[in-house]
């Protein structure tokens, strides 16, 4: 019972204290230097927001997809070792194929390409 209680006080205490910083810190305003794009001392040329091109979003996007993927193979040296291994290949199998499917079907598309 003690412990629970050390614990409630602690996080209320440490609550109390974030809450009191942030009314603290933001009742101070950022000069000029802060608000600018660019921190480094030098006038900045030009716009700092600049329009990104699609194909970065997509090629990013794309990255995410795939990636979190492979992400899901991550747990097969566990899976082989279950009663069925062959339910474990099968799922495997499926899985990569698929990827491998969307991979051509996006290099047909020229999703890959950067150049236009």
């Amino acid at each position: 019972m003690n412990m629970i209680l050390l614990m409630f006080t602690l996080s209320l205490t440490l609550s109390a204290i974030l809450i009191m910083l942030n009314f603290w810190l933001t009742q101070i305003s950022p000069d000029s230097e802060k608000l600018s794009p660019y921190e480094c001392g030098f006038d900045p040329l030009g716009s700092a927001r600049l329009p990104f091109s699609i194909r970065f979003f997509l090629v990013a996007i794309l990255f995410l997809l795939f990636d979190l993927e492979i992400a899901l193979l991550l747990p097969l040296p566990w899976a082989t070792q279950l009663q069925s291994p062959l339910t474990t290949l099968t799922w495997t199998s499926i899985i990569i194929i698929l990827l491998t499917f969307g991979l051509i079907y996006e290099w047909m598309q020229g999703g890959l390409e950067w150049a236009e």
